[in-house]
């Protein structure tokens, strides 16, 4: 409950192998309601598993030392930036001393409600969505190359779909650059507005035109989660498919 903003918080999630034979991503709900997170590993299979818990054992406890009453805008992205740039620097330290490790890494994606404000970001191409008043927006910018290419001018949305290099991450969790680039935003939240954080499991099935669809239709966040799994599925995706919806009332 928001006591303040008198509105009702509902959370539901699913995450599942797919077509993979272990599952890599990794999701996490604050007990409290306050912030939430998806993690998607990629290194191998102990490598990617041990990246994404990582992600959402590490970033969570940085999370908690934020004044969620109190805290400014500045002074919460300042303490969210840390908390990745630390996670970042846990994943690396460990990928440097375990060979079986070296090459592993993780996406990341966030939101962080602090006094009626939803901050959100990540890193990689895992996803946030918002969805108000019947519009659907991606809030966060994927890290790969094509995204850098339509960025450049060089290659369509369409061509993107199927585009060999749609899967390449220049940031993540694990490397250099992983600590920084989440590209936050602030989103004062508002009555009926509802958001999903995904993994690619679920953008790689399921597209945007259906993703409206099931959050507007939606009336219990744990069952739109089912759904939108299950869409990703029906729609072919070949990875581990992880959905985490939260209505806002």
């Amino acid at each position: 409950m928001l006591r303040r903003y008198q509105m009702k918080l509902q959370v539901g999630w699913l995450s599942i192998v797919g077509k993979r034979e272990n599952n890599e991503d990794a999701c996490y709900c604050d007990p409290q309601n306050r912030f939430f997170l998806v993690a998607d590993g990629m290194g191998g299979q102990s490598g990617g598993e041990r990246a994404s818990q990582i992600a959402v054992e590490a970033i969570p406890k940085k999370l908690q030392q934020i004044d969620f009453e109190n805290s400014t805008p500045t002074q919460t992205k300042k303490q969210i930036e840390e908390a990745v740039a630390f996670a970042n620097q846990k994943i690396m330290v460990l990928g440097e001393s375990d060979y079986e490790l070296k090459n592993m890494g993780t996406t990341v994606v966030f939101s962080v409600l602090v006094n009626g404000t939803l901050f959100v970001g990540g890193i990689g191409d895992s996803r946030v969505y918002s969805l108000r008043k019947g519009a659907l927006e991606q809030l966060t910018t994927d890290h790969s190359l094509t995204q850098a290419l339509m960025e450049a001018g060089t290659l369509t949305p369409q061509e993107a779909v199927n585009h060999r290099y749609r899967n390449v991450l220049y940031r993540y969790l694990g490397c250099k650059e992983g600590g920084t680039g989440t590209n936050l935003k602030q989103i004062p939240i508002q009555p009926g507005d509802r958001f999903l954080l995904c993994s690619d499991g679920v953008t790689g099935g399921a597209s945007d035109p259906t993703l409206l669809t099931l959050l507007k239709s939606g009336t219990d966040p744990q069952k739109t989660a089912e759904t939108i799994v299950q869409a990703a599925t029906d729609g072919g995706s070949k990875d581990n498919i992880t959905a985490l919806v939260i209505f806002f009332e």
